[in-house]
């Protein structure tokens, strides 16, 4: 993809599976609106292949859109609508498109009360609070009970009652309504807690592929296990704390106290690779990575 001279994105290859929650991280300016925006049929990509929902996004027609649900980071248009009404009109747009087990719209009352919106919808839009607005647009979102979910930044203001609750509704969606979902964030906790897969993008290629759990094994970044026996504190670095912990429990059972073992967190995972990429060569990072999960 490119703007103008400037090349964005540089062959992102992704694939998302039915009720998959994907996390897609990357810095500012890595590209990550732009795919996104490609994805949803938003924006003329410059050359490649996509298919989303088994329709190329550029020629998505209003049955495909309908099948879509997009929460953008900021969206401050209808002010003057009461909640509940402009919830309804949204969900009256994918009325016609029902399908056989997957009944369009959502009942606006319930989909107020699962977002805890129930007591504010009668309020005009413009008297909302940041995070009571936030939930409006999760709201419009999900109204049309999408397959493929679109979620940019979708916790912005929320406080944390309403982060967790919302986090509780993506699991929902993904168990229960078979819902995929390709959210954006910069809270790595929050990406770590939704997501199946993260993929990090950076300098305009997906560098990283996969659980939180299998990338933080491909830093080069050892696990440490701390125990106590007999009040002396010990400390240990490893790339197998499982088998240590075994060998522990063997030489000294219980003898042992105040165990921990400390994986590489998703931080230094994403630091570590979005500086190897920065360092001048996407390319040869996303090589690299590909050839330590092989």
């Amino acid at each position: 993809m490119n703007y103008g001279r400037t090349e964005v994105l540089r062959g992102v290859d992704l694939t998302a599976r039915r009720g998959e929650v994907i996390a897609l991280l990357g810095p500012n300016g890595a590209g990550k609106t732009t795919t996104i925006e490609i994805l949803e049929g938003f924006r003329a990509r410059s050359a490649g292949r996509v298919e989303v929902l088994g329709m190329d996004p550029a020629r998505g027609d209003e049955r495909w859109r309908s099948r879509l649900g997009v929460v953008m980071q900021s969206w401050r248009d209808h002010g003057a609508w009461r909640v509940r009404d402009l919830v309804d009109h949204f969900g009256r747009f994918h009325a016609p498109y029902s399908e056989p087990g997957r009944t369009r719209p959502h009942d606006t009352d319930g989909l107020l009360a699962a977002l805890g919106l129930t007591e504010h919808a009668r309020k005009r839009v413009r008297t909302l609070s940041g995070g009571q607005r936030r939930r409006v647009d999760v709201a419009l979102g999900l109204v049309g009970r999408p397959e493929l979910l679109f979620l940019d930044e979708p916790t912005t203001g929320l406080d944390p009652q309403a982060r967790r609750d919302f986090h509780e509704l993506v699991h929902r969606l993904a168990d229960e309504e078979d819902t995929t979902i390709l959210l954006t964030t910069h809270d790595l906790a929050e990406a770590e807690k939704l997501s199946d897969r993260i993929l990090i993008l950076a300098g305009g290629r997906i560098v990283a592929d996969g659980s939180a759990d299998r990338l933080s094994t491909l830093v080069g970044r050892q696990s440490e296990v701390t125990w106590s026996v007999d009040g002396a504190r010990h400390v240990h670095s490893t790339d197998d704390p499982a088998r240590h912990v075994a060998e522990l429990y063997r030489v000294h059972g219980d003898d042992i106290t105040d165990l921990r073992v400390l994986r590489p967190s998703l931080e230094e995972v994403y630091l570590d690779l979005v500086q190897r990429s920065e360092s001048g060569d996407a390319e040869r990072a996303a090589a690299e990575f590909a050839e330590e999960i092989r």
